[in-house]
């Protein structure tokens, strides 16, 4: 296997794994670390669409796209946090299935 299979196939399984955690855990800290799992599997893929494969030069667009993502996955992050700091104050637990009862 070869750089140019591993990173697409790595990005994959990480976000493959990230939508398990998503759908099945009911705690908000593991769904927001799983979004964020998913997100670094399509940086990863990202990356790989820019990595030299017959030509030789790199394209700079997927690179871009890549920082500007990791800058804003930074914010909603900080965001989902602050949401679930105020969730967690307000009904004593941070998790999901206790939202849907009350």
């Amino acid at each position: 296997m070869n750089t140019l299979l591993l990173y697409p196939l790595t990005g994959i399984g990480l976000f493959c794994i990230g939508l398990y955690a998503l759908i099945l855990q009911p705690h908000l800290l593991r769904k927001l670390l799983a979004i964020n799992i998913m997100g670094s599997g399509v940086f990863l893929l990202l990356v790989s669409l820019s990595l030299p494969g017959i030509s030789v030069q790199q394209d700079p667009v997927p690179q871009a796209m890549v920082i500007t993502g990791i800058v804003v996955a930074i914010s909603a992050t900080a965001l989902a946090l602050v949401f679930m700091i105020k969730i967690a104050a307000k009904t004593g637990k941070a998790e999901l299935s206790n939202l849907e009862k009350e």
